[in-house]
């Protein structure tokens, strides 16, 4: 395994070296389309040298487009529609543009999906479904239509908070580095639920171990590796922390270290985490506060993954539901929920620091930020 990831390491190397030679990249926003003026998926472009953004235009209408995710040949772009009848759309990115055309559109087979993830090799579409607590995979053709469901994984339980916990609510499903484990952080039931991937037939099937508990009323929501794979994080929406695991490459198990708080000392009002993520560097980590209306900023110990605070950055920040780091890790694009807005924030190489710039783009209710030339860590 140490071979494995000196490899993994080697080609991210290899990558991050590559994709400082980008110029610009290309962003597409997932928004709430209900009471509001958003009427599905934008695009816009941000210049990498000067940190500027282009004027903002509408990719296709679609409703509730709430989370999005891109194919690794960024060919295609796949949206969720959180509503009761949950489906997931694929679209192909039209040639010469940015505009998104439907291929076709799936039952997700479960109500307000939230949460995507692809496969390294592109094959599969995973999906998690908050509102009935399940997750689903799916086959991608190659013209990136999706088939299925392959595999379909009822959770069950509840938990401690009486409105929040009264049933499984699967926030988020992600794969391992390495392609072998797919990981469902359940709000509902205080469980990251670990399930065995196979790559060529794209099943889910019981791992064992076959979870890890959280505190109860804690509220896993969603999770990120960092580069190596050696260590997950997961960022609990509910008592507003993040937790620190050793992962096991081998058998897919999570062994807790450490349990940090996304808040600061003495803060008293009513906050609810959203996103984590960790830099393409992998030597930052930074996640979302709505109702504190910030994102906090920890630097990572290299050697034990564990987290040290660095600061928060609360400048244009209002209800930051989703956030993302471009792929050369210059810069990180906040979308600002109840502000109807985007900002974007430099990144300080040296410190992880998110520093102001003047770029403000009005969108209204934008809630997933998806860049469309991926970094090679597997977010």
């Amino acid at each position: 395994m140490q071979m494995i990831a000196q490899a993994l390491s080697f080609w991210q190397i290899l990558g991050m070296k590559q994709e400082h030679s980008l110029t610009a990249c290309e962003i597409y926003f997932g928004t709430y389309t209900k009471q509001n003026s958003s009427e599905g998926i934008y695009h816009a472009t941000l210049n990498l040298k000067t940190g500027t953004l282009s004027d903002v235009d509408l990719a296709c209408k679609i409703q509730d487009p709430s989370y999005l995710e891109m194919h690794a040949n960024a060919k295609f772009v796949y949206a969720v529609t959180e509503r009761e009848q949950g489906t997931v759309s694929a679209f192909a990115i039209e040639p010469g543009q940015h505009q998104l055309k439907l291929i076709n559109t799936v039952s997700t087979k479960g109500s307000l999906p939230c949460h995507l993830c692809i496969s390294r090799d592109g094959r599969t579409l995973l999906a998690a479904n908050y509102g009935s607590g399940s997750v689903a995979s799916f086959s991608i053709n190659t013209d990136g239509s999706l088939t299925g469901p392959i595999s379909f994984m009822q959770h069950a339980g509840s938990s401690v908070h009486l409105q929040r916990q009264e049933g499984p609510h699967a926030h988020s499903i992600n794969l391992s580095p390495d392609n072998r484990f797919a990981y469902a952080a359940d709000l509902g039931i205080d469980k990251v639920l670990i399930y065995k991937f196979d790559p060529k037939s794209g099943e889910l099937s019981p791992n064992q171990p076959a979870e890890v508990k959280i505190k109860p009323g804690a509220g896993p929501r969603h999770l990120s590796f960092n580069p190596a794979g050696r260590f997950a994080y997961v960022i609990n929406e509910l008592d507003e922390t993040i937790v620190v695991f050793a992962h096991d490459e081998q058998s897919g198990a999570l062994t807790e270290l450490q349990t940090r708080s996304t808040l600061p000392n003495g803060f008293s009002g009513a906050s609810y985490c959203a996103e984590v993520r960790v830099h393409p560097n992998g030597k930052f980590l930074y996640a979302s506060n709505r109702g504190h209306d910030s994102i906090v900023i920890y630097t990572i110990d290299p050697e034990k993954g564990t987290l040290m605070l660095r600061g928060f950055q609360n400048t244009g920040i209002k209800t930051p539901r989703n956030f993302a780091i471009d792929p050369t890790g210059q810069y990180c694009v906040v979308g600002n929920q109840d502000a109807d807005s985007v900002v974007i924030f430099r990144i300080d190489q040296d410190t992880g620091e998110l520093n102001p710039t003047d770029q403000v783009a009005k969108i209204g209710a934008p809630i997933c930020v998806l860049f469309a030339d991926h970094d090679l860590t597997g977010h």
